[in-house]
This record gives C-alpha cells, structure tokens and sequence, in this order.
C-alpha cells in the first residue's frame, strides 16, 4: 500500500474525520507489481476471534444469514471493487479527500470504490467502518475485497483502512509522502505489526439489495 497544510478545518469535521491523518512514510513496498495478479477463491473462510470479541459461531451463523441465497456473487463484487481501487493507484492522499477530483484519505478511498461498484454506502471514518455488523476474517483466511485495519498509532485503536487484493497485498491511499493510493505488503515489517482485524463487508451487499427490493 502506499501513504501539505491545509487551512483549519471546523471542529465538527475533525471529529467526523478520525482516521488515516499523518501516516508515515514507508520506503518498502512496491506501486502494483509488474505482472501482479490476483485470484478470486471460491471458498468462504471461517471468522477468527479479533475485537471487537465475540464468538467465532456467531460470526458465522452472521455470516451465513448474510451470505445464503444470495443473489450476488462475492467474487464478482470484489473483481470490480479491485479493478476500479487498481485504475486510481497514483491518485494524490488528501485528508478528509473522497472523490477523485479531490483524492483521497484511507477511508474516503475505501467508501469510493464500494460505493461506486458495490453500491455499498460505508460509515466516513474508520472507527465507525471497523465496527459495522460484517463477517470477521481471520488473517490467514484473506480473500480479495475484504477491508483490512490497522493501528498504526501505537494507541490501540483503528487508525487506517484498505483492502485486501490476494498474495499478501492490499491497496491503500496512505500518505502524501508515499504516493497516495499504492499497493503495499501486510508481510511487511510495519503492516504486519500494526494489523488489527479484517472484515467481509462486500457480505452486506446482500442485505443492501434485500432491503432495496421492500420499498
């Protein structure tokens, strides 16, 4: 993955605005590979026991209501949410950024592409996207277009947002310093130190078409 003074912004936007403010810079990991591909699985992973805690069967009772009958596929959704995260690589971070006309922070980054291609509308900032009602994932059961979090503050709480795209890579809007939106290693010495937890929120795709087909 990869990460200017700005005029004071107001109180209530700082407030909304919680995350992916001053990464570091980072000299290892490359922009996209040469050659780099990914692969979809077909197989769903079972959840693993990270914060916030709760047991490891309701997290996949939660995700089997979420995923059985659905009328989507997850690797479908996840192949366009990456497609589009990979033609952005380069795109400037800009704090509070959203759009492409603007650039983009880490959550604003993650909230484009799934709004965009999974027509999924994400919470602004990423201690309220860690804690939405979505399927945890181990760190070893990964698949391409889960959301993966990290504390890279040393205080304990979620700090910075990407997503996953297979062979221990995810892409991320990082920093100013770094280049903006980049791909970077979670086997990396410092992704892997700081990694917290990993959701599956490509699953509410699920019960947002759900809900749709009721009005």
């Amino acid at each position: 993955m990869s990460r200017r003074l700005l005029p004071l912004l107001p109180l209530s936007l700082v407030a909304l605005l919680t995350a992916c403010a001053s990464q570091p810079e980072l000299g290892e990991g490359p922009i996209v590979p040469t050659g780099f591909v990914f692969s979809l699985p077909t197989e769903l992973p079972e959840s693993d026991e990270n914060i916030p805690a709760q047991s490891d069967e309701s997290d996949e009772q939660r995700f089997s209501d979420l995923a059985g009958d659905r009328n989507y596929q997850l690797p479908e959704l996840a192949d366009s949410v990456l497609e589009l995260g990979f033609k952005l690589v380069g795109t400037p971070y800009r704090y509070g950024g959203s759009s492409t006309r603007t650039g983009f922070d880490c959550s604003g980054f993650v909230g484009f592409l799934f709004r965009k291609e999974a027509g999924i509308e994400l919470p602004r900032s990423t201690r309220e996207m860690i804690n939405l009602d979505a399927p945890k994932v181990a760190r070893s059961d990964l698949e391409p277009g889960d959301v993966v979090f990290f504390n890279n503050r040393g205080r304990g709480r979620v700090t910075h947002a990407g997503i996953y795209i297979g062979n221990d890579r995810f892409i991320h809007s990082a920093s100013r310093r770094s280049g903006g939106v980049r791909v970077d290693s979670l086997d990396s010495a410092y992704w892997r130190t700081s990694f917290m937890q990993a959701k599956r929120i490509l699953a509410l795709a699920h019960v947002s078409d759900t809900a749709a087909t009721h009005h």
